[in-house]
Formats: structure tokens, sequence, C-alpha cells
């Protein structure tokens, strides 16, 4: 994303007039999440600058630094003690989506549930399969990995902390079929290059509406 992230972090950066991450903490606010942890690493005083409390957004963020970054799963570790003992929505910063996270829920025996979307054309081969309600790495028609899932903390409470990516964890819970899914129909984008950015300020300003829609999942 450079030069645009230079001087700022992903999540700061604007489509529509609003930044990437100020998106999410609507959309959370209005599915009655009250308690938000936002991982931090670069320009992490930026982000602390401009979320603040959370109060505006009629929610309580607390932050979890990393002084080098840990990827998503060493991030979650590292952020363990702040998550409670509840089911948390993992949401990346870097996407945009009309979401109602509500929707997404935990049926046992599966301790995770990843949000899927159709493969977009920088990523024509997806990331996993979808075999009926589970995420398989073979079985079953191909989707990508949206960037939002929901899990038990129990996933990650006994990892040892570090560096260390999701996909392994989640490998871990596929070959048991504890990682349940579901395909989100809707808009999505993954701000990865400046160019998907300024699709989504496009596709922000021809909106009719910039509020989530109910999301089509199956």
């Amino acid at each position: 994303m450079r030069p645009l992230t230079d001087h700022t972090a992903k999540p700061l950066l604007k489509a529509g007039g609003q930044s990437l991450i100020e998106y999410h903490l609507a959309a959370l606010s209005r599915a009655g999440v009250r308690r938000v942890v936002i991982n931090t690493c670069w320009q992490a005083q930026k982000i602390v600058e401009q979320l603040g409390t959370g109060a505006r957004y009629d929610l309580e963020i607390v932050y979890s630094h990393e002084h080098t970054a840990l990827e998503t799963a060493g991030g979650i570790v590292n952020a363990i003690d702040l998550l409670g003992e509840q089911p948390f929505l993992l949401v990346s910063a870097d996407i945009w989506a009309s979401l109602h996270f509500e929707s997404l829920t935990l049926e046992p025996p599966a301790v995770g549930h990843l949000l899927l979307v159709e493969n977009p054309p920088h990523h024509p081969n997806g990331d996993f399969c979808l075999d009926q309600n589970r995420i398989s790495l073979k079985n079953g028609p191909r989707f990508t990995y949206s960037g939002v899932g929901l899990f038990h903390p129990c996933v990650f409470r006994d990892l040892a902390p570090g560096f260390r990516p999701l996909r392994e964890v989640l490998k871990d819970l596929i070959d048991r079929r504890l990682l349940a899914g579901s395909v989100h129909r809707g808009p999505w984008f993954d701000i990865g290059t400046p160019t998907r950015l300024a699709e989504l300020d496009a596709y922000l300003a021809n909106a009719e509406s910039t509020s989530v829609d109910t999301p089509k999942t199956d």
C-alpha cells in the first residue's frame, strides 16, 4: 500500500470519507458488540489518537500493542487475556464488506467459523473449500477467506507467544473437522493495493447509501 502507508496506518486509510476501521466499528456497534480489542504495531499511536476510547462509537476500545508484527494468530495470542472466555469476532482492518456481524454463530462441536467470499480476480484460486458447512482443504468448491471469523478463545489460549500465521492454526481445526464456514454474497473489498482502495472509494461514492445491507450467506 506504499506510499499511502508510509505515514498512515493501513486501517486509517479512507474511502467514502471514512477510515476503513471505522466502518467496522460502526457495524460492530450496531451488532451489539460493546468491547473491541485492536491489535496495533505500525503507526500505533495514530490509531489510538484517532479512535480513542471508542466512546463515540458506543464501544469500549482497548489496545494490544505488538512491538514487531506477530501475524494474525500471534496477535491473538498476545491479546488473549483481553478477550475473555466467550467466542470473539476476528475482523481484518483492511477489508470492507456489507456485514451484519451478529449473523455469525458457533454451533458445537465447531470452535471456529470462517466467513468466505467468491474468489476475487486478484485471488482466483481461493483459500479453502467448503464441504457442506465445514471448511476443507480439498473437498467442495473453493472460496476466499474474507478476513472475518468467529472463534472460541480455547483455540488460541494454550499456544506459545510469538510470530504465528493464522493458517497453521486453521489447518489443525480443519483436520479435526472443527472449523465451520459460510459464504457472504454481498459486497466485499480486500484493500491490498492503492487501486483497490480507489475502487472502494468509487463504489461508496456511487452507492445510494453506505449503510450495512443484510448479507446473504449459505
